[in-house]
């Protein structure tokens, strides 16, 4: 007797390999709806190898560090670089070794659920986190390029520990840790990932707290960018202290 589609689609969404006997026989029910829930499984089966294969890759540089003996790894990343308000902030993440979190990537391929998603995740599996801003006042008086560099320090001297080996974004500090900078390494490093996805949650919650005291730029929604809305704000009101006097155009309505 036919197992019902109900009871298939129950099945199907509890397997997580496509080694399970049972499939053979559904492939040989003509019935509409098996074959529909066929698909859809095939098609996620081959997804979660895709993220498998994806996170595969990006362990080379966690997997070479620990070749040359270095235990602790931290990736670094920052998020803020480019707004008209609020801080750089970086993060420091150290993964233990056997950490495994398919999906993870630069946060700036993520939707906001997943971001959400992931930095819970990575909070719970994490050796060490640290945080490091740069607000709009430092940023103004060194430069943003230099302000980066102390959150990325700060971020560091935040973990708790003294790691072994850093993984930075495109980025090198004044350190005497050994670090390696990475192109494009928040999607090519699984520490760096990480460091990026919790920069990025961790800003974009502050900067929604700043909205509650400076409601006119909405914050909540553009993160301190220069968009329609900001722009507007600025026009109206005029810059707030969490603006970056030095970077246009907020530094031609400042005079």
């Amino acid at each position: 007797m036919n197992q019902s589609i109900k009871e298939i689609e129950r099945i199907l969404n509890s397997l997580e390999t496509d080694d399970d006997v049972r499939l053979n026989e559904w492939k040989e029910d003509s019935r509409k709806g098996v074959i529909k829930l066929l698909k859809s499984f095939y098609l996620r089966m081959e997804k979660k190898k895709e993220l498998h294969k994806k996170f595969t890759q990006m362990q080379v540089f966690e997997k070479e560090a620990r070749l040359k003996r270095y235990e602790s790894i931290a990736g670094i990343d920052e998020v803020g670089r480019g707004p008209l308000a609020g801080p750089v902030v970086a993060a420091a993440v150290v993964l233990p070794e056997g950490f495994y979190l398919p999906g993870l990537d630069d946060s700036k391929k993520l939707t906001d659920v997943k971001k959400e998603y992931l930095y819970k995740e990575i909070h719970h599996q994490a050796t060490a986190i640290g945080i490091g801003f740069s607000e709009a006042q430092e940023i103004d008086d060194v430069n943003i390029y230099q302000a980066t560099k102390l959150a990325m320090n700060r971020a560091v001297n935040d973990l708790g520990m003294v790691p072994e080996m850093l993984l930075i974004d495109a980025m090198a500090i004044e350190t005497e840790i050994p670090q390696k900078s990475i192109i494009k390494g928040d999607s090519r490093s699984i520490s760096i990932a990480a460091a990026s996805i919790v920069a990025k949650v961790t800003r974009d919650r502050y900067m929604g707290e700043l909205a509650q005291s400076y409601p006119y730029y909405k914050f909540e929604k553009n993160a301190g960018y220069g968009t329609k809305e900001h722009l507007k704000g600025l026009q109206t009101h005029g810059p707030c202290a969490e603006h970056r006097m030095s970077f246009a155009p907020v530094k031609s309505l400042n005079k």
